[in-house]
């Protein structure tokens, strides 16, 4: 992960959100391995924690953040898809890739490079087959490990349709 000068991080069950932000908008949120909350700098970090703790509260908070312009119009598209992905429900990448006329992996590309985790949900695009973690697929482009355990944990806290018993 890139290091970066954050304006403020939130701590969750098993990890850390870093904000960065400007005065306008929010530039980037990163997830992170489980670290001490660090006070927001800003006014913008400060309201970017609230909604997030919010969310970490009730899974069914609606953001209403302000977030810079990121990504090549094919990638705002996808994660335009994914942001109306209602919490509690999960997309596969190819349905995501059917609605986009593109290709899972492109989708998946696209998911991997989202720059503001939590706020758009990546973490609710689950691959279309398979058990287990096989289902869950990979998360911001990694295959295993933390983030995965950060999927699963997200999607267990929206009590999302894919994630079964024998899952948690």
């Amino acid at each position: 992960m890139n290091a970066r000068n954050y304006q403020a991080v939130v701590t969750a069950p098993g990890f850390a959100l870093g904000v960065c932000c400007n005065d306008d908008e929010v530039t980037h949120i990163d997830f992170l391995e489980p670290r001490p909350e660090q006070a927001p700098t800003t006014a913008l970090a400060a309201e970017t924690v609230r909604q997030l703790q919010a969310y970490l509260a009730d899974p069914d908070f609606v953001f209403s953040l302000p977030l810079q312009p990121a990504g090549t119009h094919f990638q705002r598209r996808v994660w335009e898809q994914i942001a109306a992905i209602p919490g509690g429900r999960t997309e596969t990448y190819g349905q995501l890739a059917k609605n986009l006329k593109n290709a899972p992996r492109a989708v998946g590309q696209a998911c991997g490079a989202n720059p503001y985790p939590v706020v758009v949900p990546c973490h609710r695009v689950i691959a279309s087959s398979g058990a287990g973690d096989k289902k869950l697929g990979g998360f911001a482009r990694e295959r295993g490990g933390f983030l995965l355990e950060v999927k699963r944990w997200l999607l267990t806290h929206e009590n999302a349709d894919c994630v079964t018993a024998s899952e948690h």
